[in-house]
């Protein structure tokens, strides 16, 4: 099915773009499954880190594109890394995290209960980009997940929606816009602050028991706005904003979850706290 945009929608790519567009080239349809180490369903963890690392992808992202930085990096250090596509749309492909986030949070359930089997774990470490970094806690507050995961990672997750600098707000003055948005790419409406899904999911507090958060967020946010909505509010949480490690880091809304090393290293950290080291400047 091909997806037929109308006319009157001149905010949707707009706000397509805004919500988590990657600046990496779409892999290619036959990409093999191993890249650089990860998505290796022989790897077994090690005592050093006991846990597989699940990354999940943010909107128009995918499980290759969104992590060509950040895959490489947590295998070279011994972990057994995986990752997923979800949210996709007939007729969309490469770009993901579009659909339904319940239904996105299902297909984490799914691939979850994949890598557990496949590695032999009892719990996975969840570190997600954008959507990516809330989506997971849909997943484990509703389908199933609190007891399968051990710590949370969210790169500038949407945590508590975005308003894009205002630019939501403009969409009463485009009669349909809403509708269109919710059918078409359900995925970015239920990322929206005040969606059903995002009331839903923070009413009665941020987390569940038994899960180690951290969130890392950028000031210069321009996709998750204000900046701080990504915070958690909490036991055993941990909101850290990039320029509190460095203040030299310009990284915005796409360059943490794909290319900053800073934000990696202290993603490390978060993965492996008894054996964190500082995250400072020169942090690689």
């Amino acid at each position: 099915m091909k997806l037929r945009w109308p006319r009157t929608l001149t905010l949707l790519p707009a706000l397509a773009l805004a919500l988590g567009v990657t600046t990496t080239a779409p892999a290619a349809a036959d990409a093999p499954t191993v890249r650089s180490g990860w998505n290796n369903y022989s790897c077994k963890p090690s005592a050093d880190h006991p846990r597989p690392v699940v990354l999940v992808h943010g909107t128009l992202g995918n499980s290759v594109d969104n992590w060509l930085g950040l895959a490489p990096y947590l295998v070279a250090r011994g972990y057994c890394v995986f990752s997923l596509d979800y949210g996709q749309l007939p007729g969309v492909p490469f770009f993901h995290g579009l659909g339904p986030v319940d239904a996105s949070a299902q297909q984490l359930a799914t691939y979850v209960d994949r890598v557990l089997a496949a590695t032999g774990t009892s719990k996975v470490d969840l570190v997600g980009h954008s959507q990516g970094g809330m989506m997971p806690r849909v997943y484990m507050k509703f389908h199933g997940g609190a007891g399968k995961v051990n710590a949370l990672v969210g790169l500038a997750p949407d945590n508590h929606g975005t308003d894009l600098n205002g630019l939501t707000r403009l969409l009463a003055y485009f009669p349909g816009a809403k509708q269109y948005l919710d059918k078409l790419t359900p995925g970015l409406s239920d990322q929206i602050a005040g969606s059903e899904v995002l009331n839903r999911l923070n009413e009665g507090g941020d987390t569940v028991p038994g899960v180690h958060y951290t969130v890392i967020a950028t000031k210069y946010d321009e996709v998750v706005t204000p900046y701080r909505t990504a915070f958690l509010d909490g036991p055993d949480v941990r909101n850290v904003v990039l320029q509190d490690l460095c203040s030299a880091d310009y990284s915005e809304h796409v360059a943490i979850g794909i290319l900053d090393r800073i934000a990696f290293h202290e993603t490390a950290n978060a993965l492996d706290p008894a054996h964190a080291t500082p995250t400072t400047c020169a942090s690689r």
